[in-house]
Protein backbone atom coordinates (compact mmCIF):
# COMPACT_ATOMS: atom_id res chain seq x y z
CA UNK A 1 0.00 0.00 0.00
CA UNK A 2 0.98 3.95 -0.87
CA UNK A 3 1.78 6.09 1.99
CA UNK A 4 2.59 9.59 3.00
CA UNK A 5 4.92 9.61 6.31
CA UNK A 6 4.83 13.47 6.84
CA UNK A 7 1.73 14.04 4.63
CA UNK A 8 1.06 17.24 7.00
CA UNK A 9 3.82 18.60 4.63
CA UNK A 10 1.12 19.01 2.24
CA UNK A 11 -0.14 21.95 3.88
CA UNK A 12 3.09 23.90 2.22
CA UNK A 13 1.74 23.56 -1.47
CA UNK A 14 -0.60 26.69 -1.73
CA UNK A 15 2.02 28.38 -0.46
CA UNK A 16 3.73 30.51 -3.25
CA UNK A 17 0.40 31.49 -4.48
CA UNK A 18 -0.40 33.09 -1.01
CA UNK A 19 2.93 34.92 -1.02
CA UNK A 20 1.99 36.06 -4.72
CA UNK A 21 -1.48 37.49 -3.87
CA UNK A 22 -0.77 38.25 -0.17
CA UNK A 23 2.29 40.38 -0.34
CA UNK A 24 2.47 43.96 -2.55
CA UNK A 25 4.22 43.51 -5.68
CA UNK A 26 7.93 44.55 -5.91
CA UNK A 27 9.09 47.56 -7.02
CA UNK A 28 10.94 48.02 -10.05
CA UNK A 29 13.99 50.56 -10.20
CA UNK A 30 15.14 52.07 -13.21
CA UNK A 31 18.92 51.70 -13.59
CA UNK A 32 19.59 53.83 -16.22
CA UNK A 33 20.06 53.33 -19.87
CA UNK A 34 22.83 52.01 -22.09
CA UNK A 35 23.14 53.80 -25.81
CA UNK A 36 24.01 51.09 -28.19
CA UNK A 37 24.23 51.99 -32.06
CA UNK A 38 22.53 49.28 -32.88
CA UNK A 39 19.58 48.69 -30.58
CA UNK A 40 16.92 50.37 -33.28
CA UNK A 41 17.53 46.57 -35.26
CA UNK A 42 16.77 44.22 -32.81
CA UNK A 43 13.47 45.63 -31.46
CA UNK A 44 12.91 41.72 -29.78
CA UNK A 45 16.35 42.04 -27.73
CA UNK A 46 14.16 44.05 -25.34
CA UNK A 47 10.75 42.43 -25.63
CA UNK A 48 9.10 41.00 -22.46
CA UNK A 49 8.00 37.25 -22.74
CA UNK A 50 4.80 36.75 -24.66
CA UNK A 51 2.03 35.76 -22.68
CA UNK A 52 1.03 32.28 -23.40
CA UNK A 53 4.75 31.62 -23.25
CA UNK A 54 4.82 33.41 -19.24
CA UNK A 55 1.68 30.80 -18.83
CA UNK A 56 3.81 27.73 -19.41
CA UNK A 57 6.61 28.92 -17.12
CA UNK A 58 4.34 29.34 -14.42
CA UNK A 59 2.51 25.97 -14.98
CA UNK A 60 5.95 24.33 -14.89
CA UNK A 61 7.10 26.12 -12.12
CA UNK A 62 4.06 25.27 -10.02
CA UNK A 63 4.96 21.41 -11.29
CA UNK A 64 8.22 21.96 -9.63
CA UNK A 65 7.06 23.04 -6.73
CA UNK A 66 3.94 20.18 -6.24
CA UNK A 67 7.11 17.50 -6.82
CA UNK A 68 9.72 19.40 -4.08
CA UNK A 69 6.21 18.67 -1.96
CA UNK A 70 5.64 15.45 -2.60
CA UNK A 71 9.07 14.41 -1.61
CA UNK A 72 9.22 16.51 1.47
CA UNK A 73 6.24 14.49 2.68
CA UNK A 74 8.41 10.79 2.21
CA UNK A 75 6.26 9.00 -0.09
CA UNK A 76 6.16 5.39 0.60
CA UNK A 77 5.53 1.58 -0.55
CA UNK A 78 4.82 -1.00 2.23
CA UNK A 79 4.98 -4.20 1.25
CA UNK A 80 3.15 -7.61 2.47
CA UNK A 81 3.38 -7.82 6.16
CA UNK A 82 6.11 -10.35 7.00
CA UNK A 83 6.69 -12.19 10.77
CA UNK A 84 10.06 -12.18 12.28
CA UNK A 85 10.58 -14.90 15.08
CA UNK A 86 11.75 -12.99 18.34
CA UNK A 87 12.93 -15.23 21.11
CA UNK A 88 14.12 -12.24 23.27
CA UNK A 89 17.14 -14.19 23.80
CA UNK A 90 20.57 -11.78 23.48
CA UNK A 91 23.52 -14.21 22.37
CA UNK A 92 26.97 -12.55 22.08
CA UNK A 93 30.00 -14.87 20.98
CA UNK A 94 33.33 -14.85 22.51
CA UNK A 95 36.28 -15.69 20.00
CA UNK A 96 39.40 -16.44 21.22
CA UNK A 97 41.77 -15.02 17.55
CA UNK A 98 45.36 -15.51 19.57
CA UNK A 99 48.39 -16.92 17.94
CA UNK A 100 47.92 -20.13 19.12
CA UNK A 101 44.63 -19.95 17.20
CA UNK A 102 47.09 -20.99 14.30
CA UNK A 103 47.48 -24.60 15.03
CA UNK A 104 46.36 -26.88 12.64
CA UNK A 105 45.19 -30.08 14.81
CA UNK A 106 40.98 -30.02 14.54
CA UNK A 107 40.70 -30.71 11.04
CA UNK A 108 43.05 -33.52 10.17
CA UNK A 109 41.87 -34.75 7.03
CA UNK A 110 42.79 -31.49 5.45
CA UNK A 111 45.50 -30.76 8.17
CA UNK A 112 46.23 -27.00 6.50
CA UNK A 113 43.75 -25.18 8.10
CA UNK A 114 44.32 -23.37 11.51
CA UNK A 115 41.59 -23.94 14.43
CA UNK A 116 40.25 -20.07 13.62
CA UNK A 117 39.68 -20.88 10.12
CA UNK A 118 37.36 -24.36 11.43
CA UNK A 119 36.13 -22.43 13.76
CA UNK A 120 34.41 -19.69 12.22
CA UNK A 121 33.22 -22.37 9.48
CA UNK A 122 31.03 -23.96 12.25
CA UNK A 123 30.17 -20.64 13.89
CA UNK A 124 29.35 -19.11 10.71
CA UNK A 125 26.47 -21.70 10.44
CA UNK A 126 25.52 -21.48 14.23
CA UNK A 127 24.93 -17.83 13.27
CA UNK A 128 22.70 -18.43 10.25
CA UNK A 129 20.01 -20.22 11.54
CA UNK A 130 19.36 -18.60 15.08
CA UNK A 131 17.01 -16.94 13.61
CA UNK A 132 14.86 -14.50 16.42
CA UNK A 133 17.50 -14.29 18.68
CA UNK A 134 19.77 -10.73 18.65
CA UNK A 135 23.55 -11.75 17.75
CA UNK A 136 27.06 -9.34 19.06
CA UNK A 137 30.90 -11.12 18.36
CA UNK A 138 33.99 -10.30 20.57
CA UNK A 139 37.04 -10.77 19.51
CA UNK A 140 39.79 -10.99 22.04
CA UNK A 141 43.58 -11.49 21.87
CA UNK A 142 46.09 -9.53 24.38
CA UNK A 143 42.67 -7.11 24.27
CA UNK A 144 39.22 -8.02 23.59
CA UNK A 145 37.22 -5.65 21.45
CA UNK A 146 33.55 -5.67 19.98
CA UNK A 147 33.47 -6.81 16.84
CA UNK A 148 29.79 -6.38 16.37
CA UNK A 149 27.21 -5.26 18.77
CA UNK A 150 23.72 -7.10 19.32
CA UNK A 151 21.73 -7.47 16.42
CA UNK A 152 19.40 -9.46 14.50
CA UNK A 153 21.65 -9.27 11.38
CA UNK A 154 22.94 -12.72 11.27
CA UNK A 155 24.57 -11.89 7.74
CA UNK A 156 26.35 -9.10 8.71
CA UNK A 157 27.44 -11.06 11.82
CA UNK A 158 28.73 -14.34 10.25
CA UNK A 159 30.67 -12.03 7.59
CA UNK A 160 32.49 -10.27 10.48
CA UNK A 161 33.13 -13.39 11.76
CA UNK A 162 34.61 -14.62 8.39
CA UNK A 163 37.09 -11.54 8.48
CA UNK A 164 38.54 -12.40 11.76
CA UNK A 165 42.12 -12.93 11.36
CA UNK A 166 44.90 -14.17 14.01
CA UNK A 167 46.59 -11.83 15.81
CA UNK A 168 44.39 -8.77 15.03
CA UNK A 169 43.53 -7.94 19.02
CA UNK A 170 47.36 -9.63 20.01
CA UNK A 171 49.28 -12.72 20.49
CA UNK A 172 48.07 -13.23 24.09
CA UNK A 173 44.83 -14.43 25.72
CA UNK A 174 42.76 -12.24 27.79
CA UNK A 175 39.75 -14.19 28.65
CA UNK A 176 38.46 -12.43 31.57
CA UNK A 177 38.71 -8.95 29.83
CA UNK A 178 36.57 -10.55 27.07
CA UNK A 179 33.70 -11.49 29.48
CA UNK A 180 33.92 -8.21 31.23
CA UNK A 181 32.87 -6.87 28.01
CA UNK A 182 30.55 -9.22 27.47
CA UNK A 183 28.75 -8.04 30.80
CA UNK A 184 29.36 -4.84 29.79
CA UNK A 185 27.07 -4.82 26.45
CA UNK A 186 24.83 -7.57 28.48
CA UNK A 187 23.97 -5.81 31.34
CA UNK A 188 20.61 -4.12 30.58
CA UNK A 189 19.26 -7.28 29.02
CA UNK A 190 16.56 -9.32 30.89
CA UNK A 191 18.06 -12.02 33.58
CA UNK A 192 17.58 -15.39 31.69
CA UNK A 193 17.71 -13.97 28.02
CA UNK A 194 21.57 -13.04 28.11
CA UNK A 195 24.10 -15.93 26.87
CA UNK A 196 27.57 -15.73 26.57
CA UNK A 197 29.55 -18.52 24.42
CA UNK A 198 32.96 -18.02 25.07
CA UNK A 199 35.73 -20.24 23.02
CA UNK A 200 39.27 -20.21 23.73
CA UNK A 201 42.26 -23.09 23.40
CA UNK A 202 44.42 -21.19 25.82
CA UNK A 203 44.87 -20.04 29.29
CA UNK A 204 44.35 -16.18 30.73
CA UNK A 205 47.85 -14.76 29.98
CA UNK A 206 46.71 -10.87 29.66
CA UNK A 207 44.39 -8.45 30.81
CA UNK A 208 43.14 -6.12 33.81
CA UNK A 209 40.80 -8.87 35.62
CA UNK A 210 41.16 -12.97 36.16
CA UNK A 211 38.66 -15.50 34.66
CA UNK A 212 37.41 -16.38 38.33
CA UNK A 213 36.37 -12.78 38.90
CA UNK A 214 34.98 -12.05 35.45
CA UNK A 215 32.58 -15.09 36.08
CA UNK A 216 31.38 -14.31 39.37
CA UNK A 217 30.29 -10.67 38.16
CA UNK A 218 28.75 -12.34 35.11
CA UNK A 219 26.76 -14.28 37.46
CA UNK A 220 25.77 -11.59 39.66
CA UNK A 221 24.29 -9.91 36.34
CA UNK A 222 22.12 -13.35 35.86
CA UNK A 223 24.80 -14.03 32.45
CA UNK A 224 24.37 -17.43 31.77
CA UNK A 225 28.33 -18.89 30.19
CA UNK A 226 29.16 -21.20 28.00
CA UNK A 227 32.42 -22.46 27.18
CA UNK A 228 34.30 -23.99 24.60
CA UNK A 229 37.84 -25.47 25.03
CA UNK A 230 39.68 -26.34 21.59
CA UNK A 231 42.91 -28.18 20.71
CA UNK A 232 43.42 -32.05 19.81
CA UNK A 233 44.59 -34.03 22.71
CA UNK A 234 47.63 -35.50 20.56
CA UNK A 235 49.47 -34.22 16.87
CA UNK A 236 52.31 -35.47 15.02
CA UNK A 237 54.72 -32.78 14.26
CA UNK A 238 57.93 -32.93 12.72
CA UNK A 239 60.86 -33.17 15.14
CA UNK A 240 64.90 -33.75 14.62
CA UNK A 241 64.85 -37.23 15.28
CA UNK A 242 61.59 -37.69 12.96
CA UNK A 243 57.62 -37.67 13.60
CA UNK A 244 56.59 -36.73 17.50
CA UNK A 245 53.35 -37.25 19.55
CA UNK A 246 52.48 -33.64 21.21
CA UNK A 247 49.86 -32.48 23.18
CA UNK A 248 48.57 -29.16 21.04
CA UNK A 249 46.96 -28.18 24.03
CA UNK A 250 49.01 -28.36 27.09
CA UNK A 251 48.36 -24.50 27.32
CA UNK A 252 44.62 -25.22 28.09
CA UNK A 253 43.21 -24.35 30.94
CA UNK A 254 39.92 -26.46 31.55
CA UNK A 255 39.79 -25.84 35.03
CA UNK A 256 38.71 -22.35 34.89
CA UNK A 257 36.45 -22.61 31.65
CA UNK A 258 34.80 -25.29 34.36
CA UNK A 259 34.91 -22.53 36.78
CA UNK A 260 32.91 -20.05 34.47
CA UNK A 261 30.15 -22.16 33.27
CA UNK A 262 29.43 -24.13 36.83
CA UNK A 263 29.36 -20.36 38.34
CA UNK A 264 27.15 -18.81 35.82
CA UNK A 265 24.33 -21.82 35.28
CA UNK A 266 25.97 -22.55 31.84
CA UNK A 267 28.16 -25.71 30.50
CA UNK A 268 31.97 -26.68 29.41
CA UNK A 269 32.29 -28.41 26.18
CA UNK A 270 35.74 -29.38 24.94
CA UNK A 271 35.98 -29.74 21.01
CA UNK A 272 39.02 -31.65 20.14
CA UNK A 273 37.97 -31.79 16.19
CA UNK A 274 35.31 -30.12 13.35
CA UNK A 275 33.18 -32.89 14.37
CA UNK A 276 33.16 -32.70 17.81
CA UNK A 277 32.74 -29.03 17.77
CA UNK A 278 29.96 -29.42 15.04
CA UNK A 279 28.40 -31.76 17.67
CA UNK A 280 28.77 -29.07 20.43
CA UNK A 281 27.19 -26.28 18.52
CA UNK A 282 24.31 -28.02 17.69
CA UNK A 283 23.93 -29.04 21.54
CA UNK A 284 23.82 -25.57 21.96
CA UNK A 285 20.65 -25.32 19.76
CA UNK A 286 19.02 -28.14 21.91
CA UNK A 287 19.82 -25.61 25.33
CA UNK A 288 18.83 -22.63 23.98
CA UNK A 289 16.27 -23.27 21.42
CA UNK A 290 15.11 -19.88 19.48
CA UNK A 291 11.51 -21.22 19.65
CA UNK A 292 9.23 -17.72 20.50
CA UNK A 293 6.91 -15.19 19.82
CA UNK A 294 6.93 -13.52 16.11
CA UNK A 295 7.03 -9.88 15.09
CA UNK A 296 5.13 -8.54 12.04
CA UNK A 297 7.31 -6.03 9.78
CA UNK A 298 6.35 -3.95 6.54
CA UNK A 299 9.15 -3.66 4.33
CA UNK A 300 9.35 0.07 3.46
CA UNK A 301 10.74 1.28 0.35
CA UNK A 302 11.33 4.81 0.32
CA UNK A 303 9.63 6.84 -3.30
CA UNK A 304 10.56 10.14 -2.77
CA UNK A 305 13.88 9.56 -4.89
CA UNK A 306 11.20 9.99 -7.73
CA UNK A 307 9.49 13.30 -7.14
CA UNK A 308 12.84 14.95 -6.25
CA UNK A 309 14.76 13.52 -9.39
CA UNK A 310 11.64 14.81 -12.11
CA UNK A 311 11.61 18.05 -10.34
CA UNK A 312 15.65 18.31 -10.84
CA UNK A 313 15.09 17.64 -14.33
CA UNK A 314 12.30 20.12 -15.38
CA UNK A 315 14.68 22.85 -13.39
CA UNK A 316 17.77 22.20 -15.17
CA UNK A 317 15.59 22.36 -18.54
CA UNK A 318 13.55 25.21 -17.23
CA UNK A 319 17.13 27.07 -16.48
CA UNK A 320 18.80 26.41 -19.86
CA UNK A 321 15.31 27.55 -21.59
CA UNK A 322 15.92 30.67 -19.66
CA UNK A 323 19.59 31.01 -21.02
CA UNK A 324 19.17 30.12 -24.62
CA UNK A 325 16.23 32.12 -24.76
CA UNK A 326 17.98 35.82 -25.25
CA UNK A 327 20.78 34.70 -27.43
CA UNK A 328 17.77 33.46 -29.87
CA UNK A 329 16.01 36.92 -29.35
CA UNK A 330 19.33 39.18 -29.83
CA UNK A 331 20.47 36.86 -33.36
CA UNK A 332 16.42 37.63 -34.36
CA UNK A 333 17.10 41.35 -33.28
CA UNK A 334 20.32 41.64 -35.92
CA UNK A 335 19.23 39.81 -38.89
Amino acid sequence: MFQLDWPWLLLALPLPWLVRYALPPAKQFDLGSVFVPISATMPLATAQPRPARQRVWRTLLGIIWVLLVMAATRPQWLGEAIEIPETGRSLMLALDISGSMETPDLDPQQGRRSRLDVVKEVATDFIDHREGDRIGLILFGSQAYLQTPLTFDRKTVARLLKEAVIGLAGRDTAIGDAIGLAIKRLKNVPKGKAVLILLTDGANTAGTISPRQAADLAAQAGIKIYTIGVGAKSMQVRGFFGPQLVNPSADLDEDTLRYIADKTGGRYFRATDQQTLRRIYALLDQLEPTSGGAQTVRPVSELYPWPLALAWLLSLALALKTVTLPRKQFRHGIH
